[in-house]
């Protein structure tokens, strides 16, 4: 099979064509008969050293270049919706000036730079190698160095080019090319890349040259360096995945090839430099360009009933020695996991807040920082990276199977369609799948004996017989650094050493999409920089024995890429088949959010069909000084509002009591206590314009076995979460009629009872809550220039009314809230004659904690009426959340105190609420 390669995408096309018109105006390439008889030539030039790259145009050419294509770029991707509202798929901010690569100092290094964002999955590295031989063809350019940051980019670089090759030569009329490796050990072929007059690649490790010590830098018998054969053929150098090369020595020795010109290519830029294509995510999913993504959430009930420690690592010093321990404490507002680091003799039971179930055999005995060990008085022994006392390997082989069941799933689905599937397991620990012993001989761990006997249980299942023939031990391999010893290591992912890990995957990805190569789960460890993928792999899970730091972007971006026919090696566009499961140790919502999250950070996509540009900042400024004479309508208002007030709360023991044994009894609110489960949901996840969202396609569960929890001391626990006698969580718990349920899940039943008091507390807080004013006090005007603040356009409304308010931009939450739909609406609204946004300082004291209102509004119809105002989405205060709606009514309650005749608190959603 040979993979195959489209030339007619548009948006590739599109991307090359940015690059080669950012030199319109350079003389036209001519035949290599006619250059070779010259000495310098518009696109090449002949030096003492070789033939070089060169540019006749000023920068002041070059720059109307990318504002025009910059102009385009907008233009195309400009359209209007039903509103007749103008948007834009993905937009460009202008360059005013040909940004410079600069020191953290602000010294000035590469001096003409072009930027090119493009999703990962969508052929990052197919387009630059495709406009190395377009720019050859238009302008006659030939040496071209591609700046790598790691091995595994390297590596799958040089793939590129070698699969590319025939597909390139056919397009381009054969053109004469050489493309090298650099290697140390074989200097002369720098010499060759610069003498040669055809097509020179050079691909180069940035950290091969980013010291002067490096061999490339180093003066050999001839005075010359062998880095001096680059820079003297004035190079196009292409940097591939630039966000990875941002310190100042590694811009330095860009800097030091002496480019033509540095083009940066990837999908998560840090900084970019005249920015000139982007094809964000959304486009990508929405043009098919990418696998669809559906996550399978595999998550257990809070399971703080056991003693958990995860032992995370050793700190040592020239005299002390102590571990890094992870525990389920006592914090006073309920358990949460938290990290310590512990000496020799510490006991776990103090550190946890004083929870029984540490109380017995948990003092640290001994750490043994060469074997990576420690042991507590009871006995128990650890491991570095292992996890006691949680339902960790509970979790980690349900995943597996879970990933073994959606690869049958797919196998069954795509019988006969030539598709080979690969699933990609990502674990942290690489003894987890394989060991050594003593005698050096390999053995299997954990996670490959799971495998096997997971993968013969649904080989066999009825449903699944005969898609498979082969065993489970032909099925799964892992690919991992090795030491010098030959026994494999955990890794970066970016040595020396990791090139034996890639190059199995990398080089040999034909082999891998055969049907006939057994090879089907892939197990790896690495922090997986990128470079690593495989357009067949259809499932991807993380085995972490903590929840997975990996970035989910870095994470799904192993397998985003189109799978291709086993038998023709075309791409399937088919999107019913193209979809990435993803099966993660959480839930698909918080996978969902951190998704979209990182989507933002990194892009700068807003999912509301905007781009929000996190390089545009704004000032909010005061437009004018608050003084009487200028501000009448404002201090007319601030008079009447700024009084501070105070509260004192009335409630009854017998209320607390019988409220919190009312809502316990609510099972609706507060479910009977099951054992820990651990569960599996699957869901399809839609990435758009409006962000990611996920519908649940699947549930699927495991029980944990019956277990004999220790109760711990019930009154202490409940008195240490909520402030009350040791009498009233007696009365609560004993008549609630629920108490049998601390066999079942101590923990779980006990927060139940925490969560029931908390609620009433709040409620009677609220219902019995008086204000009073404070002689003397207000609140400051200063509080006013504190307001003056940054923030980005996206939450900002821009004041056309300037006499209507105090600032030139009123910051809002985003640009689909109330908030923003409010400040229109006073803006529009004649009967509003002065409005503000009351400041973040604007706080009345509640018990849940400060309150800090929306709007101060000055309404005038047949009279004048002053407003202060929440707004929400919904006038039903039974449809906020609890916390919202008890500090509404606390703000209803400090303004009523207040006793300020035509003074009202008004929640809104529109100015129409105040009529």
């Amino acid at each position: 099979m040979k993979l195959q390669f489209d030339s007619t995408q548009e948006y590739q096309i599109d991307a090359v064509q940015a690059v080669v018109n950012v030199f319109e105006g350079q003389p036209l390439a001519k035949d290599d008969f006619q250059v070779t008889l010259a000495t310098n030539q518009a696109g090449l030039a002949f030096t003492d050293t070789g033939v070089a790259n060169n540019l006749v145009l000023s920068d002041d050419q070059i720059l109307e270049n990318v504002q025009r294509i910059q102009e385009t770029f907008n233009e195309k991707n400009r359209y209007t919706d039903d509103d007749g509202a103008e948007h834009f798929f993905s937009r460009i901010e202008p360059s005013d000036e040909l940004k410079t690569v600069k020191t953290d100092e602000g010294a000035e290094l590469s001096r003409l730079n072009f930027t090119v964002e493009m999703e990962t999955g969508t052929g990052k590295t197919y387009t630059y190698l495709r406009t190395i031989y377009e720019l050859n063809k238009t302008y006659g350019f030939k040496k071209f160095v591609i700046v790598v940051p790691s091995i595994a980019i390297r590596e799958g670089t040089v793939k590129n080019l070698e699969i590319t090759q025939d597909h390139f030569q056919e397009l381009y009329g054969r053109p004469p090319v050489n493309w090298i490796m650099y290697d140390s050990k074989r200097l002369a072929e720098l010499r060759n890349f610069a003498t040669s007059n055809a097509i020179q690649i050079l691909v180069i490790n940035i950290d091969s040259f980013t010291k002067d010590t490096n061999i490339i830098n180093t003066a050999k018998e001839s005075g010359i360096k062998p880095i001096e054969y680059i820079q003297a053929t004035s190079p196009i150098v292409i940097v591939d995945e630039p966000q990875n090369m941002e310190t100042d020595i590694r811009k330095t020795a860009i800097h030091n090839l002496n480019p033509l010109c540095t083009l940066r290519y990837s999908a998560t830029h840090k900084n970019l430099y005249n920015l000139i294509y982007n094809l964000n995510p959304v486009q990508a999913y929405d043009l098919g360009l990418v696998k669809q993504i559906e996550v399978d959430g595999i998550t257990a009930d809070d399971n703080y009933n056991a003693a958990f420690i995860e032992f995370k690592g050793i700190k040592q010093s020239a005299r002390t020695i102590k571990a890094k321990l992870g525990l389920y404490v006592d914090e006073g507002t309920g358990v949460k996991k938290k990290d310590f680091t512990v000496d020799i003799g510490q006991d776990l039971y103090e550190l946890s807040g004083g929870r029984d179930i540490y109380r017995e055999g948990m003092i640290l005995n001994s750490i043994n920082a060469s074997e990576g060990i420690i042991e507590f008085s009871g006995g128990m022994v650890m491991k570095l990276g292992e996890a006691q006392g949680g339902l960790t390997d509970d979790i980690m082989r349900f995943q597996l199977e879970r990933t073994i069941k959606f690869h049958f799933d797919k196998l069954k689905r795509l019988k006969g369609k030539n598709i080979k599937i690969l699933s990609l397991i990502f674990i942290d620990r690489v003894a987890n799948y394989r060991e050594y012993d003593d005698a050096g001989n390999a053995i299997k761990g954990k996670f490959a004996l799971w495998f096997e006997e997971l993968f013969e249980e649904y080989r066999n299942k009825p449903q699944y017989l005969g898609l498979l023939s082969f065993t489970a031990d032909q099925v799964h391999n892992g690919y991992f650094s090795t030491d010098n010893k030959g026994k494999i290591k955990d890794t970066r992912g970016n040595t020396e050493a990791d090139k034996d890990t890639y190059s199995l995957i990398m080089k040999n990805k034909e082999q891998l999409l055969s049907l006939e190569e057994p090879l089907q789960f892939i197990f790896s460890h690495s922090a997986l920089r990128e470079g690593w993928d495989n357009p067949n792999v259809f499932q991807i899970c993380t085995l972490n024995e903590t929840a997975s730091e990996m970035k989910k972007r870095q994470e799904i971006g192993r397998g985003l890429r189109l799978p291709v026919d086993a038998t023709t090696g075309k791409r399937i566009q088919d999107k019913n088949i193209n979809i990435l499961t993803v099966i993660a140790n959480e839930t698909y919502e918080d996978f969902s959010r951190s998704l979209q999250s990182e989507i933002e950070e990194e892009t700068s996509v807003k999912f509301t069909g905007r781009i929000k540009n996190t390089r545009e900042r704004r000032q909010v400024k005061l437009t004018k000084e608050l003084t009487p004479e200028n501000c009448p309508l404002f201090f007319d208002i601030w008079d009447k509002i700024k009084q501070r007030t105070r509260y004192k709360v009335e409630y009854s023991t017998g209320e607390v009591i019988a409220k919190s044994i009312k809502a316990l009894q609510d099972r609706n609110q507060f479910p009977k206590a099951k054992k820990p489960r651990i569960e599996a949901r699957t869901a399809r996840l839609q990435i758009s314009m409006e962000g990611v969202a996920g519908t649940v396609a699947d549930i699927g569960g495991t029980g944990t076995a019956e277990s004999l929890y220790p109760i711990p001391d019930v009154f202490g626990y409940i008195q240490s979460q909520v402030d009350i006698s040791r009498y009233t969580a007696a009365e609560i718990l004993t008549r609630s009629g629920r108490e049998e349920e601390l066999l079942i899940n101590p923990q779980m039943f006990l927060d139940n009872v925490v969560a029931a008091i908390k609620r009433t507390l709040n409620e009677l807080l609220v219902e019995g809550i008086k204000y009073e004013k404070i002689n003397g006090a207000s609140y400051e005007m200063k509080l006013f220039e504190a307001q003056e603040i940054e923030a980005y356009l996206s939450n900002l409304f821009e004041v056309t009314r300037q006499d209507k308010t105090l600032y030139d931009y009123i910051e809002v939450d985003s640009n689909s809230t109330p908030e923003l739909n409010f400040a229109r609406d006073c803006e529009a609204d004649e009967n509003v004659k002065f409005f503000f946004k009351l400041p973040r300082g604007f706080k009345i004291p509640t018990p849940l904690g400060s309150y800090n209102p929306d709007w101060a509004v000055i309404f005038e119809n047949d009279n004048r009426i002053y407003f202060v105002v929440e707004t929400k989405g919904t006038l039903n205060k039974q449809h906020l959340r609890e916390v919202e709606r008890l500090k509404i009514e606390c703000g209803e309650k400090h303004f009523a105190v207040l006793n300020v005749p035509n003074l009202s608190y008004k929640l809104a959603t529109s100015t129409r609420d105040l009529y």
